[in-house]
């Protein structure tokens, strides 16, 4: 079965789309790619930190409150409070900056988030398997039990070079967090401290919206990585540790799909 591949940018990522099956290289398929580019887009215009108009910039300002946006920003921030509350306060969207004021940063649920809600076009398409990808995180489908599980690869976090896995998935997601490609950025919010004892998290999970938070949370975990993700339902993943030892974990219930 061949597969049609498109590529693009947004919210400072790229974006690509691999489709096979009835739609894959048809203008239905090619719409299907325009909506999800538009979803993406939009979700950019309203939650971009780095863009001085979207929502997200102004209630940093003060200059409107949650409730004057979008009803996707209560959303947002609402999936981020569940999962403050699960890591028992190692993810967080809200937080107390150095100076004691507040932060509001979605960064954490956004990009799941949205590639989840744009793949919704995707999943209309009748007979066609796809596998859309933001910076390396996935959701992907199998509409035909007879086509083979896409193959993801895991980067190695001490080189970018290598592979330390391949996962086969049918339908579901796969997300990674780390520190390699943009430095220290992920913290432990109760700290503010980058964790120690942990190189990177990948999560697959029934969705992309779950798989990318729960692998920033397990991330900022540290050394609890392995073992909080193992108590999380449906999921399963791999720890790779600092000291490139690595442990792969399969959540309560977890769906195996390698």
């Amino acid at each position: 079965m061949s597969t049609r591949r498109y590529v693009d940018h947004v919210m400072n990522l790229p974006i690509s789309l691999a489709l096979r099956g009835r739609h894959a290289a048809d203008q239905v398929g090619r719409e299907a790619w325009s909506e999800v580019m538009g979803v993406l887009r939009e979700v950019d215009r309203v939650f971009s930190p780095f863009l001085p108009d979207s929502c997200i910039s102004r209630i940093a300002r003060n200059e409107v409150a949650v409730a004057d946006c979008p009803p996707e920003v209560a959303e947002v921030l609402a999936l981020g409070d569940r999962e403050a509350a699960a890591s028992d306060g190692a993810f967080a969207v809200r937080r107390t900056s150095p100076d004691g004021g507040r932060l509001l940063d979605p960064t954490g649920v956004v990009k799941g988030w949205a590639v989840e809600r744009a793949a919704l076009h995707l999943h209309a398409l009748d007979d066609t398997d796809f596998c859309l990808s933001a910076g390396g995180d996935l959701t992907c489908r199998t509409a035909d039990p007879l086509s083979p599980p896409w193959r993801v690869g895991i980067e190695d976090p001490f080189d970018a070079q290598r592979l330390v896995a391949v996962v086969a998935v049918r339908t579901g997601a796969v997300a990674t967090s780390g520190t390699s490609h943009r430095g220290e950025h992920l913290v432990d919010a109760r700290s503010g401290q980058v964790p120690s004892g942990v190189a990177s998290v990948t999560v697959m999970a029934a969705t992309l919206t779950w798989a990318d938070m729960d692998a920033t949370a397990a991330f900022a975990r540290g050394r609890e990585a392995a073992t909080w993700l193992r108590a999380r339902p449906g999921r399963s993943g791999l720890v790779v540790w600092a000291d490139a030892s690595i442990t792969r974990v399969w959540g309560s219930a977890a769906r195996r799909n390698e």
